[in-house]
């Protein structure tokens, strides 16, 4: 059983667990994901890890209950525990790879929306604790749903906040702040964007025409998390590749947008209807 150490809300549906798993914590690297069972009938959801300490023998999620079984995970309170967390899955960021010369000159952007801001903090910390440079762009609707911010300035060079609505930081799209941070005379070397599809879509678009190289991570396509589903097949540069288990980050550059996000979609109507008729049965007297 996987106990939860710590739980905290974020925003009103943005949750944060830090959950029990020794050997999971030990292994994991930068850019994997893990997979969490609420209970012996639970669904199987691949979640992206947010942060991972060996010593405590703990990694972190965080969640936001878009459908039925995002919704028990996030009803689970401290003390209570998962039936199974498995991981770490997927292929760590190729960063990790670098030698310590290379990292040294490095710089790079981070560009997070929403919750994919969560799975930027791990690697913008490994990346900062082996002298790497980093700027982390964190960009939301409005600035009630803004997270990582204190965390994330602990572990970059630079923090730069985005809102669509102006209420905090830059007013405007984060691709619009990416662009006055290039122009302003920043030389990046490589840029990361996680968060919604269209958001990463655009900003690698951005990118290209800042001849910025830009890794994107595609985890929000991942269901099942070993390629036995199907369902997080995408083309990437002309040929089929599956996220969870190639993936989940590529090349921006060489990723089919527009196939991805039509593919992100195909279960919504089964998941608006699972969700509207359900009755949660976790949290109780465990």
């Amino acid at each position: 059983m996987y106990k939860i150490i710590k739980k905290e809300m974020l925003t009103p549906t943005i949750c944060r667990m830090e959950v029990e798993a020794p050997r999971l914590a030990a292994a994991a690297k930068p850019g994997q994901f893990l997979i969490v069972r609420a209970d012996e009938k639970g669904e199987r959801i691949p979640l992206t890890i947010s942060d991972f300490d060996t010593t405590k023998g703990t990694v972190t999620i965080v969640t936001q209950p878009i459908g039925a079984s995002t919704t028990d995970i996030v009803a689970f309170e401290e003390g209570e525990a998962f039936a199974d967390v498995v991981g770490p899955l997927g292929n760590p960021s190729d960063f990790i790879e670098k030698s310590p010369e290379e990292l040294a000159a490095s710089h790079f952007i981070f560009i997070a929306g929403g919750v994919g801001t969560a799975p930027v903090y791990p690697q913008a910390k490994w990346l900062h604790e082996h002298g790497a440079k980093v700027d982390v762009i964190i960009g939301a609707k409005t600035a009630g749903l803004l997270i990582y911010k204190e965390e994330m300035a602990a572990v970059c060079d630079n923090l730069h906040i985005c809102t669509d609505d102006g209420s905090e930081g830059f007013h405007g799209m984060v691709t619009a702040l990416l662009e006055k941070l290039v122009n302003d005379g920043n030389k990046y070397t490589q840029a990361v964007a996680i968060g919604p599809m269209i958001m990463m879509k655009f900003t690698t678009l951005t990118a290209k025409k800042l001849g910025l190289p830009i890794v994107v991570s595609l985890n929000t396509l991942m269901v099942d998390g070993t390629g036995m589903c199907g369902a997080c097949r995408v083309t990437v540069a002309g040929k089929t590749r599956f996220a969870c288990v190639e993936g989940p980050e590529f090349d921006g550059y060489e990723v089919d947008f527009d196939e991805a996000m039509r593919r992100q979609g195909q279960y919504r109507t089964e998941e608006a209807e699972a969700r509207e008729n359900h009755v949660c049965r976790i949290g109780r007297g465990k």
